[in-house]
């Protein structure tokens, strides 16, 4: 490697979490490597970023960010990192004085989603084909945003309001049920109710079956920075291994603390495995995915 790409810090885009605060606060150190942490409140204007300019070398990524961007032919290689992780059936919520409907009353209704690509929904949309037979043209799928991805479409159930968030289209009874993320839930979705009665035991039991915890977001790396400095990816990707180490004890037992890991492994194949095909059952890809191939390439990363 060149002194030149020594002294070029990599610019490494992470949430605030506790398993990435010991990289950005110098604790745990990547070493021989100067990295630079651009900040975003909130993320997703990164993951666009991301995708669309390549403007990060290193970027956190929502899963289905992540697996649109790869079908799309967007240079970008995954790191074998889960950064955040849970399970959603609490994520389809409703008024808790609006209409008691059941997922399976949702077919024929509206429901309001951040965008069709958002993680939180492909979850959400996957375990209500899985388990109520509900699918994802069943429901008109009202939006406030657009996707990151700037080459993928909307299907034609997939409709953009004009509103700023999704909890506000529930206020405004624009529909019958909205999906919101981990953050959203403890902030606009505050007062709002799962429709899954027991959505905690429900996503238990979705764990069991699968073997794994759903994944939110990931980690990636633009090929041409993987390709020029690998062991400097590599060194930032054993600071992070240290770092998710290090914090093990400030995470509970919950899907969410269980899902935070680093390294390859059966339960992110399964992961992988299991995305991929919602996605694909959902339209938000166009070809199965190869989670082998995305396996060998990060073997490539971790030896």
């Amino acid at each position: 490697m060149s002194d030149k790409h020594r002294e070029t810090p990599l610019s490494v885009v992470l949430g605030d979490h506790p398993h990435t605060r010991p990289l950005k606060n110098g604790t745990v150190p990547v070493e021989q490597v100067e990295c630079h942490y651009p900040e975003f409140a909130p993320l997703p204007p990164a993951f666009a970023r991301m995708v669309q300019d390549l403007a990060y070398d290193i970027c956190e990524m929502p899963t289905a960010t992540y697996l649109q961007a790869r079908d799309a032919g967007v240079p970008v290689t995954l790191l074998p990192v889960v950064l955040v992780g849970s399970t959603h059936h609490r994520s389809l919520t409703r008024l808790p004085d609006g209409q008691d409907l059941d997922p399976s009353d949702l077919v024929g209704r509206r429901v309001g989603v951040r965008s069709y690509g958002q993680t939180t929904g492909l979850w959400v949309r996957g375990w209500l084909r899985e388990e109520y037979g509900v699918e994802s043209s069943d429901v008109t799928w009202v939006t406030t945003e657009d996707v990151h991805v700037a080459q993928f479409r909307n299907p034609s159930y997939v409709e953009r309001s004009d509103r700023d968030r999704v909890a506000d289209l529930l206020h405004a009874q624009d529909v019958a049920a909205a999906v919101l993320g981990p953050k959203a839930l403890g902030g606009q979705g505050a007062g709002l109710v799962p429709l899954v009665k027991d959505a905690e035991d429900a996503g238990l039991a979705w764990i069991e079956r699968h073997g794994t915890v759903p994944a939110n977001h990931l980690l990636v790396v633009r090929d041409d920075v993987l390709n020029t400095r690998r062991d400097d990816v590599r060194a930032v990707y054993r600071a992070l291994e240290e770092a998710i180490g290090s914090t093990a004890g400030e995470r509970d037992d919950s899907p969410a603390g269980r899902a935070v890991t680093a390294g390859w492994s059966d339960a992110l194949a399964a992961c992988l495995e299991i995305a991929g095909q919602y996605a694909l059952e959902q339209g938000l890809i166009g070809e199965p995915v190869d989670v082998a191939a995305i396996a060998e390439k990060a073997a490539l990363l971790t030896d």
